[in-house]
């Protein structure tokens, strides 16, 4: 995929979410994680995948029509029809659960497209049959109105805000049970690998939590626990 190596993208696939916050966390990011977003539907599989974006204003009257869901330039038209293959669409809808920001077909056509998924920070129509697609959807409620209500839809794939916090397009999107974080793009590859090693070295640490050992010395490790795991790591090749 272009700007992220598949190295890159599979460490993304395996890891969590609370991971990356602790990894962006030491890189001085605190606002990378979607607020009041969710997986709809049963979690399977991380969603990865970078961002291809939409941003909504306020509806108005004279302009949100439904005959201006016929013009193929509407912007959410338009974005369902271009976000590339393996992009997720992120839907700027300022937080506002009282409509939809798309409904089953639209999100079946996405799919069908082969984006990796949609994350919106408004509501999802059609909820139920579109937790059943092979695509991932996170959103922040199931709401039946159309977007028209309350979205005047204005461009595609430009800086929003989605759950609060700062999307640009290209950054990478990781999605898990927990939620959904943003890494900007240049930050992508090394955040991979040290997310990758950290959760290597936890896997270590809860095994000895479960075998009893105490908090102190074991999480954070001290060096004696850091010597230990370094054995383990040699038993595992």
């Amino acid at each position: 995929m272009p700007g992220f190596s598949d190295e890159c993208l599979e460490r993304m696939r395996r890891v969590s979410t609370a991971t990356l916050t602790t990894q962006m966390f030491k890189r001085g990011f605190r606002n990378i994680f979607m607020q009041g977003v969710r997986p709809l539907g049963p979690f399977r599989a991380n969603l990865v995948g970078p961002a291809f974006t939409m941003r909504n204003i306020p509806a108005r009257e004279d302009l949100d029509l439904l005959s201006t869901l016929g013009n193929p330039e509407h912007p959410q038209r338009k974005a369902v029809e271009t976000t590339p293959a393996g992009h997720v669409l992120v839907m700027d809808c300022r937080r506002d659960t009282s409509v939809a920001s798309g409904g089953e077909i639209l999100m079946t056509r996405l799919s069908k497209r082969g984006a990796a998924g949609m994350v919106s920070d408004g509501g999802v129509r059609d909820s139920g049959p579109i937790s059943q697609l092979p695509m991932p959807v996170y959103c922040a409620a199931p709401s039946a109105p159309l977007n028209l209500v309350a979205h005047h839809a204005v461009e595609v794939n430009t800086p929003i805000g989605c759950g609060g916090v700062a999307v640009f397009p290209g950054d990478l999107i990781v999605a898990d049970a927990d939620g959904v974080v943003v890494i900007p793009a240049h930050l992508a590859e090394d955040v991979a690998r040290d997310a990758a090693e950290q959760e290597e070295l936890e896997a270590f640490v809860l095994s000895r939590i479960e075998a009893g050992a105490p908090l102190p010395g074991t999480y954070p490790p001290n060096e004696a626990t850091l010597a230990a795991y370094q054995e383990w790591r040699k038993t595992r090749g």
